[in-house]
């Protein structure tokens, strides 16, 4: 089996689709075979839209749900990425502060003369 490139549709191709199917004008066989769709995706169309009007069930999303999950996922993406940059700058900084200030703070535990500096450094 062949899979197909994936393609991208309009909102408005989606709901016009979609209001053939719930209208009553054509099946969802008819619809997909006219315009060369998946079954499940339009499938998944109608099921979308009956729950943006609040006909569908809890377990569908509607699209403002859909796209807020989208946003949250990509934010913590970026999120934890600047966690990493801030560990990987950090570690780096107590390897070149314990390379610094050499063994006067060496047994000063975890993070070496940075734990040390960090431990002891007061804030105005």
């Amino acid at each position: 089996m062949v899979r197909r490139k994936r393609r991208k549709f309009t909102p408005q191709f989606k709901a016009d689709a979609v209001r053939l199917v719930t209208t009553g004008a054509k099946t969802i066989a008819a619809v997909t075979e006219e315009f060369d769709l998946t079954e499940t995706g339009l499938r998944a169309w109608v099921k979308r839209a009956e729950a943006d009007e609040g006909k569908g069930t809890k377990e569908t999303l509607t699209t403002a749900e859909r796209s807020e999950l989208i946003d949250l996922r990509k934010r913590l993406k970026r999120a934890e990425m600047e966690r990493d940059i801030l560990k990987s700058y950090l570690g780096a900084s107590s390897h070149l502060l314990d390379q610094k200030l050499g063994k006067r703070y060496s047994g000063c535990g975890p993070g070496g003369a940075a734990g040390c500096f960090l431990e002891t450094a007061t804030i105005p």
